[in-house]
């Protein structure tokens, strides 16, 4: 899987929160007495957590599940929220999923991690879901909408690169990038699942000057791998974009959804 450092974590973390589709946490918010057992899957430094536990409420039991020990290590050097345990787990879930008990536990969530994976890995973790008979709720994928204001020649080309490499192995087999969220609901649907969705688009304006350079630098680099010959024209089009984020006028919607899940059968 591709790594993540929690520099690059911290700063999407509050346009993760924005964006995020509120109303699908309802039904699993925890009722009277009750301790909410959560599975969260690529956990990183645990903004997943941060932003589920204090909507969740009441007691809850929480795994954190990565592959990185400086984030996990992050995510445990953090006070937990009032009322909540929190676990991890160092696993590679790209490799081991298969040795995750997810029996006994309520809730299996994850953020920003769908589009990294593959229809199979996603088919065997649906699986492992319904089997348990555990709600579901995945945020943040990735659905291959991008779109700047102002607006410059070679905006489509760069969007069409992303996606492409979106769709590259992430350590997890052919990646499902902008198609991932379709996947999922088809997927957990046939495994029993009532799936709802909603969007949850990053809209970054000025504040987001940062969170904003840093995607018009990273959509370069991975443009440039899948267009080598492409790169002079790309690098033009990053010093159009940083112009327009040093005025301030930049404006960039990213496209995202988030799904929720009850197992029904």
């Amino acid at each position: 899987m591709s790594g993540f450092t929690t520099d690059w974590l911290a700063l999407r973390e509050p346009a993760d929160a924005a964006a995020r589709a509120a109303t699908l946490v309802g039904p699993f918010v925890s009722g009277a007495g009750a301790t909410r057992r959560v599975v969260d899957l690529g956990a990183g430094t645990g903004a997943n957590l941060r932003y589920l536990a204090p909507r969740l409420g009441g007691a809850q039991d929480w795994l954190a599940v990565d592959s990185d020990p400086a984030l996990l290590g992050a995510l445990a050097a953090r006070a937990a929220p009032a009322g909540v345990r929190v676990r991890t787990l160092l696993l590679d879930l790209a490799q081991e999923l298969e040795t995750l008990s997810i029996a006994g536990h309520d809730l299996v969530t994850a953020a920003a991690l769908l589009d990294l994976v593959s229809a199979a890995w996603l088919a065997g973790l649906a699986a492992r879901c319904a089997a348990a008979r555990t709600g579901v709720l995945f945020a943040l994928t990735y659905d291959g909408r991008i779109e700047w204001s102002p607006a410059e020649d070679g905006d489509a080309c760069i969007r069409e690169f992303v996606n492409r490499h979106q769709q590259t192995d992430k350590g997890f087999g052919p990646a499902l990038g902008p198609d991932a969220a379709a996947a999922a609901g088809r997927i957990f649907e046939e495994r029993g699942y009532r799936m709802r969705s909603a969007r949850s688009d990053w809209a970054l304006g000025a504040e987001a000057r940062a969170l904003q350079a840093a995607l018009v630098d990273g959509w370069v680099s991975a443009a440039v791998e899948i267009a080598p010959r492409k790169a002079s024209a790309l690098e033009d089009w990053r010093r159009r974009r940083h112009a327009h984020l040093a005025t301030g006028a930049s404006r960039l919607r990213v496209g995202h959804v988030d799904l929720a899940g009850e197992f029904r059968l």
